[in-house]
């Protein structure tokens, strides 16, 4: 004996609402009503209601997943960033489908085309090429999140990050540093430069010329040199340390401690990026706070705008703002 399912008709007519205000009610597509919504909600639990995800891909050409390509889940950045958009889009109706390219071209190219296969309905991407561009070009929505490959083509979520580093960069001279070592992210990624203009900015403000023997580059590609070690062993008189991601704090407290030397007595610290473990240490790392659940919300209103009509136009640029959270990492220098 074959089980009837039940159908949007049924639903409509349990819920007492039409055809259309059933749909948009499970879809998310368009306005409804908060206590209607709640209504056919209930509906659709007593009826055993489950929409025909198949049948509805195969009219829209797409279907309700949105893809979240991430660059390093290894960062809780990006983690943290990840867990919100989920979330949020989870309230809507939809659900994710997370992709690490860990940093690697080759490795987004074969996520947008899993992704493109898989007909989601977007994409939200940390990128590290302009693969905004291929996905499209295939009819993808997409939205940049942290960093931007592709600007004038998609709309984007971004740090103020000349900002955030600034005020950092600036807390240490207001301590009385003067030889402020910077580690350095990827410098073909918006980040990097954007945070080293902010460093700059800060030095020229309190009057102290750019040497740039205190800067460090380090890649993105993990198991290289120590980074922090290259810096100390080039200028010893280093007496503050500005790494700008949460990865190379925590590279730059390892070699610190392996020195022997003292936080904040010998070395103060700064990092960009508040991450959990920071707080925990004694003394906590200075740090720059993101805003991560902001910025995954924000990168899936944009999203579910786009997808649902109510933007239109040229691609719009999100810029939230960071704070700098001051623990016991920094202290002025030693004499």
């Amino acid at each position: 004996m074959t089980v009837r399912r039940p159908t949007i008709s049924d639903l409509a007519r349990e819920a007492g609402v039409s055809r259309s205000t059933a749909s948009r009610a499970l879809t998310g597509r368009g306005y409804v009503a908060t206590p209607v919504r709640e209504r056919v909600v209930a509906a659709a639990d007593r009826l055993g209601y489950v929409p025909d995800a198949v049948a509805r891909s195969l009219r829209v050409r797409s279907t309700r997943a949105i893809g979240v390509l991430i660059s390093d889940l290894r960062n809780p950045f990006y983690a943290d960033v990840a867990t919100a958009v989920e979330r949020h889009l989870r309230s809507r109706g939809y659900h994710i489908i997370v992709a690490n390219s860990d940093g690697l071209d080759e490795e987004e190219r074969a996520a947008a085309t899993v992704f493109t296969a898989s007909r989601v309905a977007g994409v939200i991407v940390a990128p590290v090429s302009p693969i905004a561009r291929r996905l499209i070009d295939a009819g993808v929505t997409v939205v940049e999140i942290d960093r931007q490959m592709v600007a004038g083509a998609c709309d984007a979520v971004l740090l103020e990050n000349a900002a955030g580093a600034e005020a950092a960069t600036a807390h240490l001279l207001e301590l009385g540093h003067r030889r402020i070592g910077l580690l350095l992210g990827e410098m073909n990624w918006t980040t990097g430069p954007e945070r080293l203009a902010g460093y700059r900015a800060a030095l020229e403000r309190f009057g102290v010329p750019f040497d740039d023997r205190l800067l460090q580059e380090a890649p993105h590609a993990p198991g290289g040199e120590n980074q922090t070690s290259l810096l100390l062993d080039r200028c010893s008189d280093v007496t503050a340390i500005f790494a700008t991601n949460n990865l190379m704090a925590e590279e730059a407290l390892g070699e610190i401690q392996r020195r022997g030397l003292a936080i904040p007595r010998d070395l103060s610290l700064v990092a960009f990026d508040d991450i959990s473990w920071m707080s925990i240490l004694t003394p906590g790392v200075t740090a720059v706070a993101q805003p991560t659940a902001e910025i995954g919300r924000a990168a899936a209103d944009l999203l579910l705008e786009r997808l649902n009509g109510e933007r239109t136009g040229d691609p719009v640029v999100v810029r939230l703002d960071p704070s700098l959270v001051v623990r016991g990492s920094t202290a002025p220098p030693p004499a």
